[in-house]
This record gives structure tokens, C-alpha cells and sequence, in this order.
């Protein structure tokens, strides 16, 4: 057996398709479709099958899976313990999933703490939607997520909350923009150009109410999943937006805007969900005690 071609295919099969997968590999799906293609010939049996748009496994692809887990996961253990052996300190993989609606530079507040740990440790972050990332958690592999919202009851993933922290939200735009503003806030917001959060973001499921209570009309310029996009806008002046205000100095400093409000009555919550009822994982542990203790206190 080639192992390079089983690695192929375990890394598609975790990816969920050929194009994840050639983005992560750094080759392309042509090639990737004919390294797994030679696997299937030598085994005999069709891995992947056709789903629409998307490819799924087989019975035998799932089967193939469970095998290739357990190769690679051999694998790196092997390598530690050679590590190891050889004096070598062991490396600590920590995995874990954000949710696209996080805000990528309060995403990296948080993460921060699991790399100043005594042991060495190989940090693998990936980013989606909060209800994939969970699937992920529940088939272990990721050790956590970090989200704006709890994870719901009515999910079968067996998995806990661990709450971070909360923050009222800040109102931001570039210098232009803020001449053009009359009166001060939050009645400069009617007719103002605004670049709001997408509707999955737990603060835009407030925005609307606040809005009524303040008898406000901005006009919705537009709405952004991705919260660095959303900011690439704003500090063109291309609207007035939102985000935590615990990030306020360091949005000021990096993207050159002014804060031209706050309010507590928005409020975003942060989580940290585990399969762990009672953190031991050294990453998490330091994740959740500096959330805690320092940038949500």
C-alpha cells in the first residue's frame, strides 16, 4: 500500500471534499481525485460516492477511515515517543474550531494563553459554521470550540459550556464618516450608512430591538458573516459598525477609526464548549482562566 495515497484520501475524508482538501494538501483536485483513484484500484473497492454536489463515503470508504485514524494517529505518537526518547520535549496538539461569527482578532485574545504553556504545543485552529464545528467535536476532532452562543440543549452532541465572558458592544467608523454624522450617539445613527453582523452573530438577534426601543433607521448598508470583512469596510468609511468592546483600543490602533459610542444593553457572550465536563485539557485551562481573569474582567 502507497501510504502517501491513504493519506490522500483520510485527509479528503476529514475535509469533506476534494477542494478542502487540495487547499490544505497545497495540490490540486485533479491530482488529489487520481492519488485516491489508485487507492481504490488497489483495493478494490470505491471509497468516496456521489452526493449531489458533494462526495460522501462509501460503506468501505468509512471503514477505510477508521483504519487510516488509527495509522495517523500511531503515527504521531510514534514521533513523540521518538521524540521523547531521544530528549526531545513532546509536543501538546491542541485542536480546536471558532465560529465564523467570532471576531478574528478577540479569536486570537482568547487562543493566545495556549501558547505561552511551559510544554511545547502545536496549536490547529480551524473555522466554520458553529454547528459543523460541534459535529467535528463530537467525532473528537477538535478538543474545543469557541463560539458566541452556548451550545443548545436540543443538540445530541454530548458536549458542555463553559462560559468565557461578556462584553457591550462599540460602535466604530472612520474620521470622514463621523463629520458627516449629526448630533451625538446613538441618535446620530438615523440615517447613517451601518455595516452589521450577519444573522447568525447572537448580537445581530438584539440589534433590531435595540433599534425599536431607541426609535432609530440607519440605513443597512451591508451585512457581513465574516467580521474582518465587515471591518475592511468600516475603516474605508464605508458605514459605522460594531464589535466587543474589550477589542476597542486595539481597533482604534490597527484600523485608524474612532469609537463614536457604546452600549450596554448590546451585549456578546463568548464560549468555550468541550466533550469535558470538568476542564483538564492544559490549553483549555489556560483559554478559560485568562478569559476569566483578565480580558473579560
Amino acid at each position: 500500500m502507497n501510504f502517501k495515497h491513504l493519506h490522500y484520501f483520510w485527509v479528503t475524508a476529514k475535509a469533506g471534499g476534494i477542494m478542502r482538501a487540495g487547499e490544505q494538501l497545497h495540490t490540486t483536485p485533479q491530482t488529489l481525485s487520481g492519488q485516491i483513484k489508485l487507492l481504490e484500484d488497489w483495493l478494490g473497492r470505491k471509497l468516496f460516492q456521489k452526493s449531489g454536489r458533494n462526495l460522501e463515503l462509501t460503506e468501505d470508504g468509512r471503514l477505510a477511515l477508521g483504519y487510516a485514524d488509527q495509522i495517523f494517529t500511531l503515527g504521531a505518537e510514534l514521533e513523540n515517543a521518538v521524540r521523547q526518547a531521544s530528549g526531545q520535549r513532546r509536543v501538546l496538539d491542541f485542536k480546536v474550531g471558532v465560529a465564523d461569527s467570532v471576531t478574528k482578532s478577540l479569536a486570537y485574545r482568547l487562543l493566545e494563553p495556549a501558547l505561552t504553556l511551559d510544554e511545547p504545543v502545536r496549536m490547529i485552529c480551524s473555522e466554520g459554521k458553529f454547528p459543523d464545528l460541534l459535529a467535528k467535536l463530537a467525532l473528537n476532532q477538535l478538543d474545543l470550540v469557541i463560539a458566541d452562543e452556548p451550545m443548545s440543549k436540543r443538540m445530541s452532541v454530548k458536549a458542555f459550556n463553559h462560559e468565557l465572558g461578556s462584553t457591550p458592544m462599540s460602535f466604530f467608523c472612520a474620521p470622514a464618516l463621523r463629520k458627516t454624522l449629526k448630533g451625538d450617539f446613538p441618535e446620530c445613527l438615523n440615517d447613517a450608512p451601518v455595516l452589521i453582523q450577519g444573522a447568525q452573530a447572537s448580537v445581530r438577534q438584539q440589534w433590531e430591538g435595540w433599534l425599536s426601543r431607541h426609535q432609530l433607521h440607519p440605513r443597512t448598508i451591508g451585512e457581513f458573516d465574516d467580521g474582518a470583512l465587515m471591518t475592511a469596510f468600516g475603516r474605508k468609511g464605508r458605514g459605522v459598525f460594531m464589535a466587543p468592546s474589550v477589542m476597542e483600543a486595539d481597533i482604534v490602533e490597527q484600523f485608524g477609526v474612532e469609537v463614536i459610542g457604546r452600549s450596554d444593553e448590546l451585549v456578546e457572550e463568548f464560549f468555550a464548549v468541550s466533550v469535558e465536563r470538568r476542564i483538564t485539557h492544559p490549553c483549555v485551562v489556560a483559554i478559560t482562566k485568562t478569559a476569566r481573569g483578565q480580558l473579560f474582567s
